[in-house]
């Protein structure tokens, strides 16, 4: 007869095709019958925070519901920090879990709901008469919410006898939210009225955007009134028109695109929540632009916005599109030179310390790296390398997990959910030295899974840099923002990649000649860069500013 584990994995394997996780005695029998019994694909990783990164990774390049599983206790509590980035980011996906027994906590267990509660996941216990009932209903939470959800199995209830599996319904999710009432309709002419009048109209776009669909209506809403665009980090590529667009906004975007944004007189933004590090602190725009705002959540979230519709984002922008009939273009980005403006520092090759120059380092990078790819990055000062000097063609080819939370060591998992969700793409990672350490039980997970197709670019400095840029200026003792010397080269290569110290730009021709080779033939390929720390990325300069 079919056990309470067996209807979870059944009946979640109705709805996801990949799971990641770590065996222990709370999941055993789930992972057993997700095996032997399902279509679902299992795939290990060696940590459990790495289970729920991976899944994590997974749903923001593919845009599917994530599946994660551990253990109870230990296992469960491992995976609290990226729970949290998950929560924060918005992400759904349905963490399966053991947990005490009905009969009460034993002396190793902890309380998990709680737990779980703290970094705002709500978790569903499975019973023996209604297991596969409530998995959908944790599908459809996570789904409905976007935010992960903890699907708990009792240590006495996996193994019991429950009949065969019963039919359940899809899960039932809400339409999109659309425009409603007269107010909101108001504002949506206002919008419209704003950019037909613009001299200079300027749309940003962020991650919401992207998940809402919006991408080709606010290309023909940009088009219509010759509007710039702008992204946030987590909606890079979201515009039709590359050729007008002025990359990301904030620390990430090159002093004169930032100059352009400041300059607009009228800016929408859709679908970006607008966070210190988007709005430069408050300095993007101009005492006297005009700003709106679209969003899906209950108001404006920044004090610059002068017009609010709550909505879809699709919704908005399809509606603000219909307001702009016979809207001459204000001839403004093609007024401009934008090659000059979204042109990075290059670098001088070596620093003055005599290690890599990190801009140089990147520029030529940028050059080498396979169009087709996927970029997933740690959280660190070195965020800012990949995101000005490597583009990509659409928002789930960047994939940042950790900059939510504030976390680092969140690197190496990531790299397994985008290989398997975007199997036709080269991956890279780009992680920081004390990121790096801190994932380095995952290294060998993403060497097994993505061998072929996987580059690791990790920027070592010998530092927690972010701290050094911050703190060390303050004058606060620098031996504890230090890392020594490590050889992530020589771990690379003795877990069954090639791994490659990286002194100078030259050196980095290694990744022609990988690229060079048949996929079946290259393996995972990781370049340790011996980078200067005393370049500063601009976008920490900001922050470095910001907190005086």
């Amino acid at each position: 007869m079919p056990t309470v584990s067996a209807h979870v994995a059944i009946t979640l394997a109705a709805h996801v095709d990949h799971v990641f996780g770590v065996m222990g005695n709370g999941n055993a029998y789930f992972l057993d019958a997700l095996t032997c019994q399902t279509g679902a694909t299992f795939t290990p990783v060696r940590h459990e925070a790495g289970a729920v990164v991976a899944a994590d990774a997974f749903h923001r390049a593919s845009g599917r519901l994530a599946a994660a599983t551990t253990t109870y206790g230990a296992g469960f509590t491992n995976t609290l920090t990226a729970l949290a980035e998950a929560v924060q980011a918005h992400v759904p996906l349905v963490l399966v879990v053991g947990d005490e027994p009905t009969s009460g906590p034993r002396p190793w267990d902890v309380d998990q709901i709680a737990m779980a509660s703290a970094v705002g996941a709500r978790t569903y216990t499975v019973g023996r008469a209604d297991a596969a009932a409530t998995t959908v209903i944790a599908v459809e939470h996570a789904l409905t919410y976007r935010v992960p959800t903890v699907l708990a199995i009792p240590y006495d209830v996996a193994t019991l006898d429950t009949g065969p599996v019963p039919e359940t319904p899809a899960p039932r999710l809400p339409a999109p939210l659309a425009v409603r009432g007269a107010f909101a309709d108001g504002v949506v002419r206002e919008i419209a009225a704003a950019l037909a009048t613009a001299r200079r109209p300027l749309l940003l776009a962020g991650r919401g955007a992207w998940v809402a669909g919006a991408g080709e209506a606010l290309g023909a809403v940009a088009d219509a009134t010759g509007a710039l665009t702008v992204t946030t980090a987590l909606g890079r590529g979201i515009f039709p028109r590359s050729e007008f667009d002025l990359g990301v906004a904030g620390g990430f975007g090159t002093e004169g695109a930032m100059e352009l944004v400041r300059a607009a007189d009228v800016a929408v933004v859709v679908g970006a929540s607008l966070n210190q590090f988007t709005m430069r602190f408050g300095e993007l725009f101009a005492p006297g632009c005009r700003v709106f705002q679209v969003d899906v959540a209950p108001a404006a979230t920044h004090p610059h916005v002068g017009g609010y519709v709550r909505g879809d984002a699709c919704v908005v922008a399809e509606s603000i599109l219909k307001e702009l009939s016979d809207v001459v273009p204000s001839g403004w980005r093609e007024s401009v030179d934008l090659t000059t403006a979204r042109r990075h520092e290059p670098g001088d090759g070596i620093a003055a310390d005599g290690r890599l120059d990190p801009r140089s380092a990147a520029a030529r990078l940028a050059e080498l790296l396979p169009e087709d790819r996927v970029v997933v990055s740690d959280g660190g000062h070195f965020l800012g390398w990949s995101n000005m000097y490597w583009p990509v063609s659409s928002p789930d080819r960047m994939v940042m997990v950790g900059t939510a939370f504030q976390a680092i060591g969140l690197g190496f998992p990531s790299v397994m959910g985008a290989a398997l969700a975007r199997p036709e793409a080269t991956v890279v990672l780009t992680t920081g030295d004390g990121g790096g350490l801190m994932a380095l039980s995952d290294l060998e997970s993403a060497v097994r899974v993505a061998a072929g197709r996987g580059i690791a670019v990790v920027w070592n400095d010998g530092a927690y840099s972010a701290e050094m840029h911050l703190y060390g200026r303050k004058g606060l003792a620098q031996e504890p923002m230090l890392i020594p010397d490590v050889d992530f080269a020589g771990v690379a290569t003795a877990l069954g990649a090639h791994g490659v110290i990286v002194r100078s730009v030259d050196d980095l021709d290694v990744l022609t000649q990988w690229r060079a080779r048949p996929e079946g033939e290259r393996p995972f390929l990781l370049l340790d860069l011996r980078v200067s720390g005393t370049v500063v990325a601009p976008f920490w300069e900001e922050i470095s500013q910001a907190s005086g």
